[in-house]
């Protein structure tokens, strides 16, 4: 069973969003690096990229696929976890340690278009 934290905000496309004030961590979830298998290659946005929600971020390879990350919020990227760029598999070690990146948050409302701890895990139970 994957692991699923209370305090963050999930998507259907199982990334994570960690609100810290105006800014929004934001990662893949614990489900998401199982069903990839070993994470070999992280494509990231650049500081000062506006993207916008539903957007690509960016795109997780694994051995197994390449996956899109989509944005979950809108915002501008102020900061990239550059650890992942030469330890890819950090996000299958502690995927909620380990965001892709920090943004500036647009609007604050889109959040509440996302799951909480316990719809997530429905979601997630559905799809297995």
């Amino acid at each position: 069973m994957s692991t699923v934290l209370e305090g963050l905000y999930y998507t259907k496309d199982h990334e994570w969003v960690r609100v810290e004030g105006e800014k929004a961590y934001i990662g893949i979830t614990d489900h998401a690096q199982h069903a990839l298998g070993s994470i070999v290659y992280v494509e990231l946005p650049e500081v000062g990229d506006e993207i916008e929600m539903d957007d690509n971020l960016g795109v997780v390879e694994s051995v197994k696929a390449a996956s899109d990350i989509i944005m979950p919020v809108s915002g501008e990227v102020v900061e990239i976890n550059e650890d992942l760029e030469d330890n890819p598999e950090l996000i299958n070690e502690a995927p909620y340690d380990n965001h892709l990146v920090v943004v500036t948050l647009k609007d604050d409302s889109e959040l509440e278009g996302l799951l909480g701890k316990e719809d997530y895990e429905a979601f997630i139970s559905e799809e297995e």
